[in-house]
């Protein structure tokens, strides 16, 4: 897990290494229902629109997620791109990030497997105090909220 900072925007990219054929990893991560299972559940996470069982462009979805401990925000993402087995791209058009633009990648391995890469560009309202808020706990959370997921796909597709 790597966090950068560019011009204002901050950058988290992951990688993990699921032993599963790409064609079982894009089934499971193109599903916006499960979304919540890769999720810790002290955030609350629920969908709160009607989605296909399937992402596609342009498609909307909107959610409620507990941002601090007792406050929970509206959250609004657009899925701007797909490819089939390739990637997919969401972004916040609300929510509590000034921008959010999520790339999720599979790639097929030689032996069978899928690396699925994240890259994650965000930019923080609030201009200085901000910034403070990525140090402080920001980034702590992203971390916390990837490193749980992380672990779940382990269990899931690894069987650890």
């Amino acid at each position: 897990m790597k966090f950068r900072k560019h011009s204002g925007i901050y950058t988290l990219s992951t990688e993990q290494v699921l032993k599963v054929p790409i064609a079982q990893a894009w089934s499971f991560f193109s599903m916006p229902q499960n979304l919540s299972k890769i999720t810790p559940s002290h955030m609350g996470f629920d969908i709160t629109s009607t989605v296909d069982s399937k992402v596609y462009a342009g498609q909307i979805i909107t959610y409620r997620v507990g941002i601090l401990p007792g406050v929970k925000s509206n959250w609004v993402t657009e899925i701007t791109q797909v490819k089939e087995q390739e990637f997919f791209i969401d972004e916040q058009r609300f929510g509590p990030y000034k921008m959010w633009h999520h790339e999720h990648w599979f790639e097929e391995l030689p032996n069978g497997n899928t690396l699925m890469k994240d890259k994650i560009s965000y930019k923080i309202p609030f201009g200085f105090l901000g910034h403070i808020a990525q140090s402080v706990f920001i980034k702590k959370q992203l971390k916390g909220i990837f490193e749980h997921r992380f672990s779940t796909l382990e269990k899931l597709f690894n069987g650890r």
